[in-house]
């Protein structure tokens, strides 16, 4: 154990997106903050979301008013905050009658429209589906259309932890908290990494450990839960391309729930969610038979084009850690969150239970709201008005990709439209002052340059295959085996060149 244990005004574990905004609204406002995560940031829930910032059309009919209404004026804030990342996207509700009535339908978009400020989005409207051009079936003739946005989840949680770390915040991946306590003026925090076991301090602990909240509560803390958990397994497939345009589907099922149809990455249709109980390690958690038989009745039964397992290219699950409000149903769980605060000797520990990916800055301030009072100089909120890294002196995504192609003369359309969608104008330090593609350095393929892998490593915590593939290029879909291995190998390297530097 070391001599001298650094000291921290907070420690957050989690490296989600509740912990990872949590971290940069703490930041912001005058604290110290360490924020480690076991895993890879977004490792689990944070990026297995259907990929929205939206109000929860679903969630007015279990009379969720505030949390619609927060959610809905969050997609404004967050759109101005990332406008590179968050991108507004119409939604088409077909209309079948026998499972909700036109006014019905007709009144929660109403509420949809005006619950919350809405400014840069489009209004709803009734719309014909009846013509030859409709993915759906002929006897699918009309519908409603409304806004909401479309988001790079696991990008998201990165940018976040950015921000946090150039607000001066300490942010550890790979990086396991073993046991906490507290002790006469601070809690002493035993952490576990690949170079062993070490201490810190901090005057507060918070807790966004997502599906493990309860769980740390219990082992790690050795404290009683002050709330169940409801574990919700979501999980998604992604098939060709179902849509020609660029609108989603929000699809009503027999069952009273819904299922969206987005477009995801240029070729393909993401295809979710599911709801059910989980119960095992949410590490491991996995698609079931049944729910992909779900996802595909849905589907084809509103779609012309009808699919079978073997049209499915990948699939995705995730646990949802719902604060359990005793409902009978997995559907209509609250997906509201709730900030439990203890504070015993003065030393506080907030636990996060629940939320959702749209409200994690109101999350944030919420839970700063609490500690105030605690960390009497701390400032005041911020978030709502500063972008996040990439967004800086963005104005329009295509002046950037124009901007990418002029100085990098021999880039094609997609990659640099690619790169303009990941990075906005945070590209300039990710190229950093190339001018060719063959200044980038070796090509892993299907335009995953050496100069990009390297700016992951450096900048965003990235160290394995899955870290850059799946969780911030999005390119894990494209590789095969052997340019996944022959990534891994040189990622292996440059841990051990960077290890090397660190050690001199």
């Amino acid at each position: 154990m070391q001599d001298n244990i650094k000291i921290y005004d907070m420690v957050i574990i989690g490296g989600g997106i509740n912990g990872t905004g949590i971290a940069a609204d703490a930041a912001g406002r005058g604290l110290s903050v360490y924020l480690c995560e076991k895993d890879d940031l977004a490792n689990h829930t944070s990026s297995a979301s259907s990929k929205l910032i939206h109000g929860g059309l679903r969630y007015l009919e279990h009379k969720a008013f505030r949390l619609v209404r927060e959610a809905l004026a969050e997609r404004e804030v967050l759109l101005n905050k990332a406008p590179h990342l968050i991108k507004a996207m119409r939604f088409i509700l077909p209309h079948r009658p026998h499972l909700r009535p036109a006014w019905l339908i007709r009144t929660g978009l109403f509420f949809y429209d005006h619950l919350g400020k809405r400014k840069k989005l489009a209004e709803s409207r009734f719309i014909s589906l009846a013509n030859a051009e409709s993915p759906l079936k002929a006897e699918i003739t009309q519908g409603f259309e409304y806004s909401d946005c479309t988001v790079d989840d696991s990008r998201l949680v990165v940018l976040n932890a950015m921000q946090a770390r150039e607000k001066g915040a300490d942010i550890q991946t790979r990086t396991r908290c073993i046991a906490a306590q507290r002790e006469a003026d601070y809690w002493l925090i035993k952490l576990e990494n690949q170079q062993g076991i070490f201490q810190i301090k901090a005057k507060a602990l918070v807790n966004a450990a997502g599906a493990w909240v309860a769980q740390f509560i219990q082992t790690q803390l050795k404290l009683q839960s002050p709330y169940k958990m409801r574990l919700i397994q979501g999980s998604h497939i992604i098939v060709p391309r179902l849509q020609q345009d660029d609108r989603a589907f929000i699809l009503q099922n027999e069952d009273q729930r819904i299922v969206f149809v987005i477009p995801y990455l240029d070729q393909y249709s993401l295809i979710g969610t599911t709801d059910r109980e989980y119960s095992a390690d949410p590490a491991n958690v996995v698609i079931s038979h049944q729910e992909i038989d779900y996802l595909l009745k849905v589907s084809n039964d509103h779609f012309k084009t009808q699919l079978n397992r073997t049209d499915i290219i990948s699939c995705y699950s995730g646990v949802r850690p719902l604060y359990d409000d005793a409902s009978d149903n997995p559907s209509t769980i609250t997906r509201d969150y709730i900030l439990a605060l203890s504070s015993e000797q003065q030393l506080p520990l907030l636990s996060v239970f629940g939320g959702k990916i749209t409200t994690y800055r109101k999350l944030a301030e919420a839970a700063l709201e609490q500690l105030q009072v605690f960390f009497p100089k701390m400032t005041g909120a911020w978030t709502a008005t500063e972008v996040l890294p990439g967004a800086e002196n963005l104005n329009h995504l295509e002046d950037l990709v124009f901007e990418i192609q002029h100085q990098i003369a021999d880039v094609p359309l997609q990659l640099a439209q690619r790169w303009a969608n990941a990075y906005g104008t945070r590209v300039w330090r990710m190229l950093n002052q190339a001018n060719s593609l063959h200044d980038l350095g070796h090509d892993f393929g299907h335009g995953l340059y050496a100069k990009e892998v390297d700016y992951l490593v450096e900048v965003e915590w990235g160290m394995c295959s899955d870290d850059i593939l799946w969780r911030r290029s999005k390119l894990g879909l494209l590789f095969s085996q052997s340019e996944i291995a022959n990534l891994d190998e040189y990622l292996v390297k440059l841990q051990r060149l960077r290890a090397r530097e660190d050690a001199a």
